[in-house]
């Protein structure tokens, strides 16, 4: 019987094995993350286990209440030990969840556990991890320094002072901590939190926002910034890319409307982000960053909860919105100017595996310049990302690139984690990729020479990400 994350742990062929040893001492580029950089600089240590391990993370919080878990463990203000303890009887319940798979690499890479998290063995587990905690090495930078990190790339608003950036790039780190870009609220025309927004993006720029030319202008200067302090990456969810080309009369005319307190209609708020995004995605090029575009997430569909604990508590799922057509027009009104940036594009339903893989070869013949180049391909296809991060999920976005594109070029994983215990998360993908690999080599579907696949296994693990981005 093969034992539970045993030494071989999703390597079944003795090719998987081989490559997992190439890739497994790779340091770790987490590209995309939501770490919060002013933790990073303050550095402190957490109070215990349920602050490192439950706070924020709405993964687990969905778990726990399909387990049924009360909400007063799950975001109340139940004390840590009580919450740890209701995470720990799911355990069991979680047969086929990544979620039990990452809870023990966890607790094994970090803390040297083995033992399997259930209710029985809650309170030991809590003792022997929280008596570690207290003797330290468990502070954001020493976790992050342990999991053999070599940079990470926050999430960031434009009209984030980006202080603690600053703070930390002039401390002696064994890692780089660089913002990303993250215009979400200055496209969210159509979203009550827009005005309130525009005021802030006005404090952080230092001028008056009184018309799109101005927003635009506010935001390319953001840009700057950011770009001044290492950025190398733009990020932005949405249902769907937009494309609605107006004339900028018009933009004009649906911004000043805004202004004013009157809300768009869905075409008005799909023709001011289509042009904002493209202005955008200009300068991305210009500067030479990567365009990171989440596609397909249908948010906040519980609305009980949404008034009781606000959003991005674990109430999203995915959504079934058209894809193909607007991102296709999009991309090409770039392209058609030569100002298509290096565009990473993430899908969360797996409908959409084969849209997405096709259509990053449509633009892989795109000028590269100097600013735009990478080593890897110019468009790329996300890692399988938040329902998808699980082993079915990541086997068939890699067949998927596999079949469609170029593997071998692929830009790996990420954590898209606001915790300090996610980064075994890329050991999981290195040991799905390895493993799916191996079985195509020993199945003689690609040549079993070690050298070849032992510099895929490093190349996806890290060096295509690191030279893609500019690391």
């Amino acid at each position: 019987m093969t034992p539970y994350l045993g030494e071989n742990f999703l390597l079944t062929t003795e090719t998987a094995r081989e490559m997992f040893a190439a890739a497994k001492e790779e340091p770790i580029f987490d590209w995309h993350c939501h770490l919060s950089p002013k933790e990073i600089y303050e550095n402190e240590t957490p109070t215990d286990i349920a602050q490192l391990w439950l706070g924020g993370d709405h993964y687990k919080w969905r778990a726990m209440r399909s387990c049924g878990v009360s909400e007063s463990l799950v975001t109340g203000d139940a004390a840590g030990r009580e919450k740890f303890s209701a995470w720990a009887a799911c355990m069991p319940k979680l047969m086929g969840n990544p979620l039990h798979h990452w809870t023990h690499l966890e607790l094994r890479r970090f803390f040297g556990c083995e033992k399997v998290l259930n209710a029985g063995s809650a309170q030991q587990i809590w003792d022997a991890c929280n008596a570690q905690i207290a003797n330290g090495g468990f502070a954001p930078r020493e976790l992050i320094e342990k999991s053999n990190v070599r940079a990470l790339c926050t999430t960031d608003d434009p009209a984030d002072s980006l202080e603690y950036h600053k703070a930390l790039a002039q401390e002696d780190l064994l890692f780089k901590v660089l913002p990303a870009f993250r215009p979400d609220k200055a496209l969210a025309i159509d979203q009550e939190g827009f005005l309130p927004w525009v005021k802030q993006l006005e404090q952080a720029a230092g001028q008056p926002v009184r018309s799109f030319h101005d927003l635009r202008l506010a935001l390319l200067e953001r840009a700057d910034f950011f770009d001044s302090l290492g950025c190398r990456a733009s990020d932005h969810g949405f249902r769907y890319v937009p494309y609605a080309p107006a004339e900028e009369l018009e933009i004009e005319r649906i911004f000043h409307a805004r202004l004013r307190g009157e809300m768009p209609g869905e075409l008005q708020a799909e023709q001011y982000q289509t042009a904002l995004l493209q202005a955008l995605a200009a300068q991305y090029a210009q500067l030479g960053w990567a365009m990171e575009l989440h596609l397909g997430p249908q948010r906040s569909n519980n609305t009980r909860m949404l008034r009781l604990i606000g959003p991005d508590t674990g109430f999203d799922s995915i959504g079934d919105w058209p894809v193909a057509l607007p991102l296709a027009r999009f991309l090409d009104s770039m392209d058609v100017k030569r100002l298509l940036p290096k565009t990473i594009l993430f899908n969360i339903n797996p409908r959409d595996n084969y849209v997405l893989g096709t259509m990053i070869g449509n633009f892989q013949g795109s000028e590269i310049t100097a600013a735009t180049g990478a080593a890897a391909g110019k468009l790329q296809f996300g890692p399988a990302w938040w329902f998808m991060d699980n082993i079915d999920g990541m086997r068939e976005q890699l067949k998927a690139l596999g079949n469609l594109g170029a593997l071998g070029a692929f830009v790996g994983m990420v954590t898209d984690s606001r915790s300090f215990l996610s980064y075994p998360r890329h050991e999981y993908f290195r040991r799905i990729f390895c493993g799916l690999a191996g079985e195509w080599a020993e199945q003689g579907l690609y040549p079993h020479d070690s050298e070849t696949l032992a510099a895929l296994a490093r190349d996806v693990s890290f060096g295509n990400a690191a030279r893609y981005f500019g690391l």
